[in-house]
């Protein structure tokens, strides 16, 4: 039984890097596509602050833990099912440039597996409820965020010279970027933690739902690892093909998208920063004229968010089924 919480925590760990590594482009695309710090000054920053983040809370993680199946259901190789399946498909939308949520993934993968072992039966509806809510809410919060924190700057700071608002907003986003890069540890950490604690609490080695800090630890440190990898496909996806950005573009959807990120997190639910992120920079687009925002490419990173969930369930289903057949 041991040597199989070895293994969940070694995927545990594969899913947060490949987690890092096509999220970083949420914290980092805007502030690399305006050139107001280095690709590698950016990562480092974005790094360091997803492992503060992961330490700022543990709500999401007993979400994720409870709110999906109980964990008294589920065995061991449910949860590596899960985690296998959502590593294999953020990494390879990473490897195409797409951003994806990894919300999704992680949350239909542990779906699809959970299923297969036991049936329909076997998920917490009301839990999945709350989650979903979430995850749907949090894209319409993100493009109407930031096109409301947008036109308030531009009434404060549209008369002043465009050198003078870039060198303005040029420093203040080194500050948004840090936030947007905290928030997303807060969020996006926790999943994974929820997923060990899950399998900690079904092998009998917890009693409750309570997040280890050693998972803390290993969840924070995976993530900046992943973050550090940079997903520059990705990061050119979302910070130049999608809308040409200037620094005062970047500072308005990173700070919507941060607020947002971060009282999800303090209400202990999970969103995709993917898609909060993305739907503000569409947001602040919107301020300069629709057509401002390259909407083939967006339609493009929509249609991977609708395919990522169902992808996710069947993955995991058949990867589950498989394992059942050997174990």
């Amino acid at each position: 039984m041991l040597e199989a919480i070895f293994i969940i925590v070694f995927l545990a760990v594969l899913f947060d890097i490949s987690n890092g590594w096509n999220d970083s482009a949420n914290a980092i695309a805007t502030v690399v596509s305006t050139r107001v710090l280095s690709p590698l000054q950016a990562v480092t920053l974005s790094a360091f602050m997803n492992i503060l983040g992961a330490f700022s809370s543990t709500a999401v993680a007993k979400t994720i833990g409870s709110g999906i199946v109980a964990p008294a259901s589920v065995s061991n190789v449910v949860v590596g099912s899960a985690l296998l399946s959502s590593f294999l498909w953020n990494s390879a939308m990473t490897v195409i440039g797409m951003p994806v949520s990894a919300s999704h993934a992680l949350i239909g993968s542990l779906m699809g597996a959970a299923v297969a072992f036991k049936g329909m039966g076997i998920l917490q509806y009301a839990g999945l409820t709350k989650i979903f809510l979430a995850l749907l809410i949090s894209p319409i919060f993100g493009i109407l965020g930031g096109y409301c924190l947008m036109k308030a700057i531009l009434a404060f700071f549209g008369t002043r010279s465009p050198g003078k608002i870039n060198k303005v907003f040029g420093r203040l986003q080194i500050v948004s970027s840090a936030f947007m890069a905290f928030s997303h540890g807060s969020n996006d950490a926790q999943k994974v933690m929820g997923i060990i604690t899950l399998s900690m609490v079904s092998g009998g080695f917890l009693h409750s739902l309570e997040v280890p800090f050693w998972v803390i630890l290993v969840c924070a440190m995976a993530m900046g690892l992943g973050t550090a990898m940079g997903g520059w496909r990705v990061i050119k996806t979302l910070g130049v093909q999608m809308l040409k950005l200037q620094p005062i573009h970047g500072f308005a959807a990173e700070t919507s998208a941060s607020l947002i990120i971060i009282v999800a997190s303090f209400l202990g639910l999970p969103v995709s920063t993917t898609h909060v992120i993305s739907t503000s920079i569409m947001g602040v687009g919107a301020t300069q004229r629709i057509r401002a925002v390259r909407w083939g490419v967006a339609g493009k990173i929509v249609m991977a968010w609708l395919f990522t969930l169902p992808m996710s369930i069947v993955m995991a289903w058949l990867i589950c089924k498989a394992l059942l057949r050997i174990f």
